[in-house]
């Protein structure tokens, strides 16, 4: 008889013990037992001949596991250890940690990129730059060994909660780590970091390593997939969250045997169980999507650079507008930054041009035979307008971008621009109209609603904000000849639909492209010419500190679509804030002038890279559990505080206030925010809080390690 310690996806801590008549049994391998009165999946972490001794259950009374799903083991030695490492950081349970991993499917099904290897064998590697050719080698230099292997420099054990792998703030790995296993590739878009990423995996291959090569989302990233298939064959392999469980338990397993070695995928490919772990690469680096929105809210960016310390190996990462954190550790020297400044397909920067919505001389027509000055009606101003005209003329493309979750309602005064912000926070107000109010979401201060601005006394005042139905109706009203097609999550929720919309833009077939952010993501269109900010600063407004971060990286990366190809690549940037940072230094291509800017407000305000946040958010169908519970647990957090306070670095508790998304799902929403100079004290209060602390029925708390969006 076999006893083995299984873990379940139950929000319960430890293992569970279940014997088994079968001695071939080991850790590594799922198993269907009964758990209460539901059947489940379990994963066998360990085997033993004798009763483990954290069993808490008398031997006679050890449930039997009903079958052994699997043949050989799905997850490895490292698996397990790497989930142990996330329950603890991000404060979930094992069992949670294990199944995010592992694959549902119980039979396999056709592997993906079984037609690939005729194409892989025709590809060609593009010519690399001299920059391109230094950025590999700076990438891999410092790890060869004279046997031609990677090497680093032993340097001991990396406790759990180092901040190397949190959003910012200092880090306590040696020299050898901070010089050698953290790189970023930094340069414009379409400045050749594929070729990059291709480059250096390649000569990891050659010496018989593996790689994971992620990206934020695989159907907006199709290009890059199609590019690692045809140079890889069949050594890559596809995963991500849209495969069916048969489909991802077959890439899982062509890994595990090492018939696949590159392996190309979203947020979860973080976990292949890949053999000889040599390289990691984190395209588009900045991205939200890299951050889970479930239990456990793990980020990618977090965990790669955690199996790299474990697996001494470097990590790449990537992207023409890094997130505040990875610029501020680049800075630092924590990560090795190297620099891409050239585009190598034959165009150049884009011309930009701002265009002042305050201002009827800047939105109105250039065009020397209008003599008129019209007021500004609807989304499309003039100017913008007849450059679309002028477009599609030459029978080039447009594509016309709008930051929909950024279309809320803020507060703004239409005589000086004034808008309302938190007195604390420094963000935006959000309006309430049911209760007359402007609240902060953050520490939950408000204000009446003004009826005159605070600033110079006016009466024109509004609320601004719309939606992408009322702008693609405009836009087919304005340009009856162009064919017209928007991307956004409404429009291509069935399978392949993107795809489909993506290649009529790419052939030609569609003149005008309307989308949100998915057009801001690696694609490359030649036939584009002109592209279109609808409202450029809406995303500003969203209570958020990151709002300005998101705002500018949005309006570089779109910008970056345009002049890929062609010297004559236009961007038109439609703005009621042409002096407001993110907008300003997006549309004069100043990075380095943005990031240092945007870090000084950082640091003044005491948020992240300079700061680790926690955040818990409970809720429930009953407004009145919700904000019971969030006032309870905040009284708890204070009490657990005071009673450590002499042996921890400050902690600020903010809250609790109702989340900007007040209600999901129809269930209310509160927030309580944690805020210390490093993230252990955050970890070792709530911790001590959801250990002792039983949610009231009805009552659900998420909790949120270095949160990236506090909606």
């Amino acid at each position: 008889m076999k006893y083995a310690e299984i873990v379940l996806n139950v929000p319960v801590p430890g293992t569970f013990t279940y014997i088994s008549d079968d001695d071939g049994i080991s850790a590594g391998i799922r198993a269907s037992v009964m758990f209460g009165r539901r059947k489940m999946t379990g994963f066998i972490v360990a085997v033993s001949d004798t009763v483990p001794k954290n069993c808490s259950v008398e031997p006679d009374k050890l449930k039997k596991i009903d079958r052994i799903i699997d043949k050989e083991p799905v997850f490895t030695e490292e698996q397990i250890h790497l989930a142990e490492w996330i329950s603890h950081y991000y404060l979930c349970t094992f069992g949670e940690a294990l199944s995010i991993m592992i694959p549902s499917g119980r039979r396999e099904s056709e592997p993906l990129l079984t037609g690939f290897d005729e194409e892989a064998a025709s590809y060609t590697a593009k010519e690399l730059s001299d920059e391109q050719i230094k950025a590999i080698d700076g990438i891999l230099s410092g790890y060869r060994s004279a046997s031609g292997d990677l090497a680093v420099a032993s340097s001991g054990k990396t406790s759990d909660n180092s901040t190397t792998c949190g959003n910012g703030g200092t880090t306590n790995v040696t020299a050898s780590h901070k010089t050698h296993l953290f790189h970023y590739l930094y340069g414009k878009t379409g400045s050749g970091k594929t070729e990059v990423f291709l480059g250096a995996a390649e000569k990891i291959l050659s010496q018989g390593k593996g790689v994971i090569y992620l990206v934020p989302e695989i159907a907006l990233t199709s290009q890059v997939v199609e590019t690692v298939a045809a140079r890889f064959g069949k050594t890559a392999a596809v995963i991500h969250s849209g495969l069916t469980g048969s489909q991802k338990l077959a890439e899982w397993k062509r890994i595990l045997k090492k018939e696949a070695r590159v392996i190309v995928g979203a947020r979860s490919a973080i976990f292949a169980p890949v053999p000889d772990l040599g390289l990691i690469i984190i395209d588009e680096e900045h991205d939200n999507s890299y951050k889970s929105d479930n239990t456990p809210r793990y980020h990618a960016r977090q965990v790669a650079m955690y199996r790299a310390m474990q697996g001494k190996f470097p990590v790449i990462m990537g992207s023409a507008t890094p997130s505040s954190e990875a610029w501020k550790l680049m800075e630092d020297g924590t990560i090795v930054k190297h620099v891409l400044t050239k585009r190598l397909a034959g165009g150049k920067e884009p011309d930009i041009e701002i265009i002042d919505l305050n201002n009827p001389s800047s939105f109105n027509s250039k065009n020397p035979n209008t003599t008129s000055i019209a007021s500004m009606a609807g989304c499309i101003s003039p100017r913008l307008a007849d450059e679309i005209r002028e477009t599609h003329s030459k029978k080039r493309q447009t594509i016309l971008f709008l930051n929909r979750r950024g279309f809320t309602h803020f507060f703004r005064c239409n005589t000086c621009g004034f808008e309302l912000k938190c007195k604390n926070c420094s963000v935006s107000l959000t309006y309430h109209k049911n209760i007359g109010r402007l609240i902060c979401h953050y520490c939950g201060w408000s204000v009446p609603t003004p009826v005159a601005c605070p600033e110079c006394n006016s009466l024109d005042i509004g609320y601004n904000g719309f939606g992408t139905e009322f702008i693609e109706a405009e836009v087919r009203s304005k340009f009856p000849e162009c064919t017209i097609d928007r991307i956004d999550t409404d429009t291509v929720s069935k399978k392949g639909v993107l795809q489909e919309k993506l290649e009529a833009f790419r052939t030609g077939k569609t003149d005008i492209l309307l989308g949100t952010q998915m057009v801001a993501k690696g694609l490359n269109f030649t036939g584009l010419k002109l592209v279109g900010v609808i409202l450029a600063d809406s995303g500003l407004h969203m209570p958020d500190f990151r709002a300005a971060e998101r705002t500018f990286s949005l309006i570089v990366q779109v910008a970056g679509r345009a002049g890929r190809f062609f010297p004559d690549g236009k961007v038109l940037v439609q703005t009621y804030s042409p002096g407001t940072p993110a907008v300003s230094y997006a549309c004069n291509n100043d990075i380095e002038g943005f990031y240092r800017q945007e870090l000084e407000i950082r640091q003044m305000t005491g948020f992240p890279p300079y700061s680790r946040l926690l955040r818990l958010v409970f809720r429930s169908a009953d407004n009145e559990c919700a904000i019971n519970s969030s006032e309870s647990a905040a009284k708890i957090l204070y009490q657990i505080y005071e009673n450590h306070k002499n042996s921890l670095p400050p902690v600020e508790i903010l809250g609790p206030a109702e989340c900007p998304l007040g209600m999901i799902s129809a269930n209310y929403r509160r927030q309580l925010l944690l805020r210390s100079e490093s993230m252990q004290p955050l970890q070792k209060i709530v911790h001590e809080f959801i250990s002792n602390y039983k949610n009231p029925s009805g009552v659900y708390t998420e909790i949120d390690v270095d949160p990236v969006s506090l909606l």
